[in-house]
């Protein structure tokens, strides 16, 4: 097995059924017959409702229930999302204004629901809901990141969500106040939407007592309780499952009005209800990321070694809290510093709602890029005033190989990496040596060429414990039941190549059970990187377990005393007779031995790992139109152990086009009145296949000490490495015209006028 087992780059087992229109996604699979429902969103950014008229609709032809705040509140509905909130630097709890499923007296961001509609068809559902007539009383609207304004919460004065701080900030300023060198740099780092391939959707309908809610989201267990919850159920009353996902990114994995409003209609009509969000509905309503703006301070001593490093964020929370955005928290860099220290301040505005502060997990993946955006940038913008090479200041600042386990200044064990060794392989594969050749012959053709580096590190965990359970059925195959759920990574190519491994399963027996919390008891979902590691250690206990036990009985089988299990077989020492695991399954069939045809185990990972790497990009731009290429794109990333390197692979290409995309056109409008003026592809940039160039991969392991398998999770990466990579070629390619703040989305209008500034047209900074 071999060829399929892991470290081989086999092809993804999920690819002819997708690729071919067999996918089963969460609109095709609703049942026949479902109503349909629709969400009426609010069109203004803050204003009060003073009434709703909904009379007309509701005897419209074809609907079958309009519900509003007051039906779902007087049906017992619990009328508000879960959050969890921060500590704010002085101890006191951060803000924590309810967000509720359907507006009750005040809307707060264009988008918002106001009103369910559901109706025989989607066209009725539409009608209905334009019969509406809700009068609404405006109210200032709230758009600046800052203290003060119009208030959109009594809970949050001064629009104040938290004012968090983590680090010693004493040790910090003392650090700065002996450094030989202090380099300052304030970045923005621009909002940016979603935006994954299938928008969010739901269906639900009645089993008996139970009910069945289908969401295409990133784990069913949080999703059933939350819903349990809302509903006042029992969580054993409600069954979650979830179909093929196109793309999650950490958004899906958020808890949405859609995902309790399906369920509750669905449940008080005694019919299968279906809702499919489609895309300006999307851009409105789902929950966003990145949207700060940190201002590093970083110390240097006489030798250029990073001693100290603050970064003051102030970052837009959008109208309301959502999930564990107030618990994500900024991750530490890979330099050794005895003085670190971040400030958090967050506010409310009309501007939609966010995921998190510091984390990406609403956009399309990536764990942290905004500490690592911000401090690579730093650490290049340093380079250039120190006057100093920036490869080599990263070298000085690099925890050396000898050096692990190293504990950083925030308390985070480091357990193994090679950073050095790892920067000098991407110089290598980069041509960094060539450069100075390749900037001139862009500049005989009238180009600026600039190179960007960012070295990133990142944690994976989340929960560290998963769960596992295999299963040999009556047809011969065998069940691998999985506590995460595939948004499209290739879970299903890999998990049978564990199989393959370790019990010498030809993959294509295998099916991959997940995404169901009847036939699933718990498991920890997808997210943060965590699949391969946390589902991988707890794939590979359970095989062992399978192999442990099957050993006495197939001795007994072969009537001898010892059996070892060897190249995917039972085999006896000194006899020719092997029996594979499918066969032994078989025999115990018949042998009435159940208690070996089902196996589960529970891991517990002991700690993070750490993926590391180097980006490497190269851009041109064109001055007289402000259009900027990236022409040549190098990642050396440190995974540890690959399971599959093709898909690793894939993962980092993804998550680059990702990064580019943020740099180079991505980016969230709104206007002074709280109207998003990017709620289509037409206004809305993401990258498309000719703005990318190849993306050349290499790997550079060095194997994780967190879990047996010496993996450490890739999913994130790319998008990681990628906006300081280009940003800081930006700033490379720009430097020399005498600009000193080059800020994303690198669109030709903003590179044009970054030019003129730098010409003298512009006013200065």
């Amino acid at each position: 097995m071999q060829k399929f087992g892991l470290s081989q780059s086999t092809r993804r087992a999920e690819d002819p059924r997708l690729l071919t229109g067999r996918g089963a996604y969460v609109d095709d699979t609703a049942p026949a017959g479902a109503l349909y429902a629709y969400v009426l969103r609010s069109p203004v950014a803050h204003a009060r409702i003073a009434e709703i008229d909904a009379e007309d609709a509701r005897g419209m032809p074809g609907v079958a229930a309009i519900l509003l705040a007051s039906d779902i509140e007087a049906a017992d509905v619990l009328n508000h999302l879960p959050t969890t909130v921060a500590k704010n630097r002085d101890g006191s709890s951060a803000a924590d204004p309810q967000r509720p499923i359907l507006a009750r007296d005040v809307v707060r961001f264009v988008g918002e629901p106001v009103a369910l509609v559901v109706a025989d068809t989607l066209a009725q559902a539409r009608d209905a809901a334009e019969a509406i007539m809700v009068d609404f009383d405006d109210l200032p609207v709230k758009v600046d990141v800052a203290p003060g304004g119009p208030a959109l919460h009594e809970e949050a004065p001064d629009n104040v969500a938290y004012d968090y701080a983590k680090g010693d900030e004493e040790a910090c300023e003392a650090a700065l106040a002996r450094a030989a060198r202090v380099v300052e740099l304030t970045v923005d780092d621009n909002r940016i939407i979603c935006a994954s391939l299938e928008p969010r959707g739901v269906w639900a309908e009645p089993e008996g007592e139970r009910l069945h809610v289908c969401v295409n989201g990133q784990g069913v267990w949080g999703i059933r309780d939350q819903v349990a919850d809302s509903l006042r159920l029992d969580r054993e009353a409600v069954r979650v499952t979830t179909p093929d996902v196109g793309g999650g990114f950490g958004m899906k994995a958020n808890m949405y009005p859609e995902t309790v409003l399906v369920p509750h209609a669905a449940r008080a009509l005694g019919r299968a209800v279906r809702w499919m969000g489609d895309r300006s509905e999307a851009m409105l309503s789902d929950n966003a990321g990145r949207d700060l703006i940190c201002h590093a301070k970083l110390g240097f001593d006489e030798d250029n070694r990073l001693i100290a490093y603050r970064m003051d964020n102030v970052a837009n929370m959008g109208a309301y809290n959502s999930g564990y955005a107030q618990h994500i928290q900024s991750e530490l860099f890979s330099k050794v510093m005895p003085g670190c220290y971040d400030v958090q301040a967050c506010f409310m505005t009309s501007k939609g709602v966010y995921t998190n502060t510091t984390q990406v997990d609403a956009y399309r993946g990536a764990g942290r890029p905004e500490a690592i955006y911000v401090l690579e940038r730093a650490m290049d913008y340093a380079a250039k005033k120190l006057g100093v090479d920036r490869f080599d200041l990263r070298r000085r600042c690099f925890i050396q190989r000898d050096q692990f386990p190293y504990v950083s200044a925030m308390g985070e064990t480091y357990d193994v990496g090679d950073f050095p060794r790892v920067l000098g392989r991407a110089m290598a594969e980069a041509d960094v040596a060539g450069f100075d050749a390749r900037r001139q012959e862009s500049g005989a053709r009238g180009r600026l060429r600039g190179l960007g580096l960012c070295y990133y590190i990142e944690s994976i965990l989340g929960n560290p414990t998963e769960h596992a359970e295999i299963e040999f059925t009556a047809d011969g195959r065998v069940s691998l039941y999985v506590g995460t759920q595939s948004n499209g990574q290739g879970h299903e190519t890999v998990y049978r190549q564990f199989l393959a491994t370790h019990l010498g399963v030809a993959p294509e027996m295998v099916d991959i059970v997940q995404g169901d919390s009847d036939r699933i008891a718990t498991g920890g979902g997808t997210g943060g990187s965590r699949s391969v590691t946390t589902q991988g250690t707890a794939n590979r206990a359970t095989a062992e377990k399978v192999v442990e036990k099957f050993t006495p009985f197939v001795a007994d089988l072969m009537e001898v005393e010892e059996v070892a299990f060897e190249d995917g077989a039972f085999r006896s020492p000194g006899s020719n007779r092997v029996i594979d695991v499918l066969e032994a399954a078989a025999e115990a069939r018949k042998a009435g031995r159940e208690d070996l045809l089902r196996t589960r185990e529970t891991t517990k990972l002991p700690g993070r790992s750490y993926p590391n790497g180097a980006h490497l990009c190269e851009v041109e731009i064109d001055p007289d139109t402000g259009h900027l290429d990236v022409v040549k794109y190098t990642v050396v990333d440190d995974f540890g152990n690959l399971m599959n390197p093709m898909l690793a692979e894939g993962q980092v290409h993804g998550g680059v086009a990702q990064g580019i995309g943020q740099a180079v056109s991505e980016h969230v409008v709104y206007d002074e009145d709280g109207q998003l003026l990017t709620a289509s592809f037409m206004d809305y940039g993401m990258p498309r296949a000719v703005a990318l160039p190849m993306i050349a991969f290499h790997s550079e392991p060095v194997p994780s000490t967190a879990n047996v398998l010496g993996m450490k999770g890739c999913g994130e990466a790319g998008t990681v490495g990628a906006m300081a990579a280009v940003g800081n070629a930006a700033l490379d390619a720009l430097w020399p015209l005498g600009l000193r703040r080059v800020d994303m989305p690198f669109t030709p209008a903003r590179v044009w006028a970054m030019l003129q500034q730098a010409k003298g047209s512009l006013a200065a900074e």
